[in-house]
């Protein structure tokens, strides 16, 4: 996508005198199409269900909940939430007993 110099617009390409060239639609700026012009930018993407990010925010004192432990019966535990899976899905639930770190997610 390219601007406008002048007035800070979106170029457009225009074709009507039989050449191609980038044109500002407000302004009368024309620039020539000489050559191909492309360009990439890549993301990092983050893996759906990665529990390395997930236990390490719990590890670095995520917010506390009275819930009961399955394997200990402790009665508070650390939560994190997290969007794993498409967005008109809740958000998945992960819980980190304060006693035994015993992980745990609800969905």
């Amino acid at each position: 996508m390219l601007f406008c110099p002048t007035c800070a617009n979106m170029l457009i390409i225009d074709d009507s005198s039989g050449l191609n060239k980038w044109a500002c639609q407000p302004c009368p700026y024309q620039f020539p199409i000489t050559k191909q012009h492309t360009s990439r930018i890549y993301f990092k993407t983050k893996r759906a269900g990665d529990m390395r990010d997930v236990l390490q925010e719990l590890a670095d004192g995520a917010s506390r909940t009275e819930v009961e432990c399955q394997k200990c019966s402790h009665g508070f535990a650390y939560f994190s939430q997290l969007q794993i899976r498409s967005a008109d899905e809740p958000m998945t639930i992960f819980y980190r007993c304060v006693a035994c770190g015993t992980v745990r997610r609800e969905n």
